[in-house]
């Protein structure tokens, strides 16, 4: 997979994309190698820290087998920050018109964020066809997902928010899902303590969710 891949060729990757918080940029590189030892490739590092931009230039450069990604893009410039740092993909918890249209011209694989039928109608006013829905067990979950299949049954989804292992499977079974996004694959214990055979465990867990 190339720079150019489509959403689809992410979100096609493997059944979970986890949704990754680096807290010590010497973590980077040791937690994305233990996910993909575990047979997970598509790693979305939150612009939630002041390490995350760093983080994903060191594992695009030191884990070329990886497909990272930055989640929480909030606006134009962290769409930029995060294409400068080499991210292939981009994913945002909501999306405004702006942002949409920056997204477009920048060319960036990206799933923009929504929680609303009205959200959905302005993603797909923009020309995108593949969404993250956030936050998706309060947002209505399982049910809500079926529902939004009526009136829009072009879209594709990755659900993100509350999703475990415990409930992954009755995400994935939906027709109109083609990945969901979590955090369990890195535990914030786990990551503190180097524990990297426990958390390429729980990549093996999540990419046999596809099988």
């Amino acid at each position: 997979m190339n720079k150019q891949a489509t959403i689809a060729e992410v979100m096609n990757a493997g059944p979970v994309m986890p949704v990754i918080v680096i807290d010590r940029l010497e973590s980077a590189v040791p937690l994305a190698r233990a996910l993909v030892d575990g047979g997970v490739r598509v790693l979305e590092v939150t612009l939630r820290t002041p390490v995350a931009l760093a983080a994903i230039r060191e594992i695009a450069a030191a884990v070329p087998e990886a497909i990272v990604g930055a989640g929480t893009i909030l606006n134009e410039q962290d769409l930029a920050d995060a294409q400068a740092a080499g991210a292939r993909f981009g994913v945002s918890p909501g999306a405004t018109p702006s942002l949409l249209r920056a997204v477009r011209a920048g060319g960036l694989p990206f799933l923009p964020g929504v929680m609303t039928p009205s959200d959905i109608v302005a993603a797909l006013g923009e020309g995108f066809s593949a969404v993250k829905f956030f936050p998706a067990v309060p947002a209505g979950g399982v049910e809500m997902l079926k529902a939004l299949a009526g009136p829009f049954p072009q879209l594709r989804f990755c659900p993100t928010g509350g999703i475990s292992a415990a409930n992954a499977r009755d995400f994935l079974a939906l027709p109109n899902v083609d990945c969901i996004g979590g955090s369990w694959l890195a535990p914030k214990a786990r990551v503190e303590a180097g524990d990297w055979p426990a958390i390429t465990a729980l990549a093996r867990q999540a990419a046999a969710l596809g099988a």
